[in-house]
């Protein structure tokens, strides 16, 4: 080993002797023995240890309780955590551990580390006067991501891929022998294959040619490779869905209830393709009403380890693109063999119920079943038999509705909380372009079928949580959603205020009744979506879990989900566990499932920022015919550097930036949800109306800038 070392180096050998050290209990060691303990042998080598320990005692990183040994101080000089990208190249490393202070890393210590990678990073000893935690990142222990998305620009000797991500603030060299056919200004999935030490850029090569730059196609399939989404199956998993028959088999009735002559139907979007749910209707001789909740038996066909299930698990939800589905499972089960459509036996799992005329349940049943649907409703439909009281199955329809309003109102008198934001969607030409937007409406229909559902993923919850009491607890996977954080709450109680909406913080049940009348005034009102936007900002967010229970929005002690298993892979879980234990199994593996939930969680929150991403190029793209047009909007966001406005007439969101607010010089107020002119004190505030012109739309960025116009 050279006695001269470089700065990187020594900082390796830094952390291997504080491993030593952290493993013998911090005991004195001396040189000889943390050498032997790192298999150093040569004296050159062991004298460079001892001038490492003998340096790093003297900046007080080791201790020298007495001569010649030495054993670590106190303070963890070495800490793991993720990787914060900022927009000049420094970053932070925020720790796995809650209670240390996030490390700052400035662009020459980062070593090629990038945005979310996990890493091991040095702190260094805290100069005098020093205010912030400062380290250098030692080693990679985990990338984010490997793969990118961005255009190809190719010249005579070699090429480069322009990254979209923002994060990405390196381009990637490609040599034109890993080019893979690319054209010079196309849009391209490139995979890192190395980043030498020293390189200022990593090396990459294109795993695949997305397309023509602004073409409907290229961008949608960007967004989900940009989010870890594949764009098809692997043979193999096609191969297993196509073996499935799709008829249904006498073999596969055995064990199942019939409820093939019982009144069943469907109500989904005009548009879907994958009908999750059916409800079965019977009025009982007691004149109570038989009401099941069938769901697509999938865990009948997708079995544990098969290629689908690992698919099924990798991707662990469909993606809900503007102007398509990537489904969880090939079509020809998402769409065919499990979807429930009508005039054909199909295999179910169902939680049926015994309701009288107040809802109240008198039985239930959890199994499964064979159903033959008479009917496929859209919901525009089921809501024109409610309204005009007349049409198919109108006497069933309208039992059912009567009976939802008085399953939502214990809901809401019980605490549950209903969130009734805007949801934009886009009327499409046939290349996929933007022509029209508009706001999807929340009817009856919805909600009625949200109501059954809820219902149904409640008591089968319920049922596995009791089934465990006093025994054994029983692995299942709940759906989890904390009560919110005061200090958020509080934040957003004032803003709330500011419109004339008083938030009582007395008891979590306060809380609830409190933003039950605020969303219910709120309906309709130009501030609807932000003060809605923020609600939800300011409460926690729901995940899968083996642990917790309770679900704070919805104002239930437990709560799964039970009623998607064609779209969602926790619901494949839950159908797998429930029909174990209805089979008296033992209890499955907690540690097995909370990994798994905690994936499914991670996948469903990508998959949210990918819808999220396709909106706001849609947004993008319907603007950019209008760029140098006036529009109102309501100010629906602030940071440090501008403010987002929600324009009135579209639902479309930019951003003012504020070194081009020309009449003072604003800075943001974080606490009060605005910004501040520092001169004549003029206040910009969350929920304002503001004029503005569309001055510049990104495409590829999916960025929209505003000018304000001053009145």
């Amino acid at each position: 080993m050279a006695k001269k070392k470089s700065s990187h180096l020594e900082l390796v050998l830094i952390q291997l002797i504080s491993d030593v050290l952290e493993k013998s209990n911090n005991e004195a060691q001396n040189y000889k023995q943390v050498s032997a303990k790192l298999n150093i042998t040569d004296a050159a080598s062991r004298d460079t240890i001892l001038e490492v320990l003998k340096e790093q005692a003297r900046k007080g990183v080791f201790l020298e309780p007495e001569k010649g040994k030495f054993k670590l101080k106190d303070l963890k000089t070495f800490l793991t955590g993720k990787v914060d990208m900022t927009a000049d190249g420094s970053a932070f490393v925020i720790p796995d551990d809650e209670f240390e202070k996030d490390i700052f890393v400035s662009a020459r210590k980062l070593h090629n580390a990038l945005h979310g990678d996990k890493v091991k990073v040095y702190i260094f000893a805290k100069k005098s006067g020093g205010r912030k935690n400062e380290g250098e990142v030692v080693e990679i222990i985990t990338r984010a991501k490997t793969d990118f998305i961005g255009v190809i620009r190719i010249s005579d000797r070699y090429a480069f891929v322009n990254v979209d991500d923002r994060k990405m603030l390196h381009d990637i060299f490609i040599p034109l022998t890993d080019i893979n056919g690319a054209k010079n200004g196309q849009k391209v999935q490139v995979s890192i294959a190395e980043w030498p030490e020293g390189a200022k850029n990593p090396i990459g090569r294109i795993i695949n040619i997305l397309g023509e730059q602004g073409e409907n196609n290229t961008e949608m399939n960007a967004i989900l490779a940009q989010y870890g989404f594949p764009l098809s199956f692997p043979a193999e998993v096609e191969n297993e869905a196509n073996a499935i028959p799709e008829v249904v088999t006498k073999a596969e009735l055995k064990g199942r209830k019939d409820f093939r002559d019982t009144i069943t139907f469907t109500i989904d979007p005009a548009d879907a393709k994958d009908f999750d749910d059916a409800i079965s209707f019977k009025t009982l001789e007691n004149g109570n009403y038989e009401i099941g909740v069938h769901i697509a038996d999938v865990s009948h066909y997708v079995t544990p380890n098969s290629h689908l299930d690992k698919e099924a698990y990798s991707r662990a939800t469909s993606v809900y693109l503007v102007d398509r589905v990537i489904p969880m499972l090939p079509e020809r089960l998402s769409n065919g063999v499990c979807s429930l459509r009508p005039n054909e036996d199909k295999l179910c799992f169902a939680a049926v119920f015994e309701l009288d005329n107040k809802a109240n349940i008198i039985t239930e049943w959890f199994g499964r079943t064979v159903i033959h649907s008479d009917r496929r409703f859209s919901y525009e439909e089921a809501q024109e038999v409610i309204e005009n009281k007349a049409g198919d199955h109108a006497e069933e329809i309208l039992k059912l509705n009567e009976l939802a309003y008085i399953l939502r109102e214990k809901k809401f008198k019980n605490g549950a909380i209903s969130f009734e934001s805007t949801e934009v969607k886009f009327k499409l030409d046939e290349h996929g372009k933007p022509v029209g937007v508009y706001v999807k409406e929340r009817k009856d229909a919805h909600k009625l079928i949200e109501d059954f559902m809820l219902l149904a993923n409640k008591k089968v919850a319920e049922f596995i949580a009791k089934k465990g009491k006093g025994k054994e607890k029983y692995t299942f996977v709940y759906r989890s959603h904390d009560s919110p954080n005061l200090e958020n709450l509080s934040s957003f109680a004032l803003f709330a205020a500011r419109f004339g909406y008083k938030i009582n913080m007395k008891s979590d049940k306060e809380i609830a009744k409190s933003l039950n009348y605020l969303m219910e005034d709120v309906e309709g009102k130009k501030e609807q979506n932000v003060l809605t936007q923020l609600a939800i900002r300011s409460m926690a967010k729901a995940i899968y879990t083996t642990k917790k229970t309770s679900h704070y929005g919805l104002a239930f002690d437990h709560y799964t989900h039970f009623t998607s298993p064609i779209r969602r892979y926790p619901d494949v879980m839950v159908h797998r566990l429930l029909a174990a234990y209805l089979n008296n199994e033992k209890s499955a593996n907690e540690e097995e499932y909370e990994i798994a939930a905690s994936h499914s969680s991670a996948m469903e929150k990508r998959a949210a920022d990918a819808e999220r991403a396709s909106i706001k190029y849609k947004q993008a793209e319907y603007l950019e015919e209008n760029v140098g047009n006036t529009f109102a909007g309501l100010i629906s966001g602030v940071t440090e550097w501008g403010m987002y406005v929600e324009l009135t007439e579209n639902k479309c969101e930019g951003m003012i930036r504020l070194r081009d607010i020309t009449d003072d010089f604003y800075v943001l107020d974080e606490k009060n949800y605005c910004i501040v002119g520092q001169r004549k004190h003029k206040k910009y505030q969350l929920g304002d109306e503001v004029m503005v012109k569309v001055k510049k739309v990104d495409l590829s960025k999916r960025q929209i800038d505003f000018t304000l116009i001053q009145q």
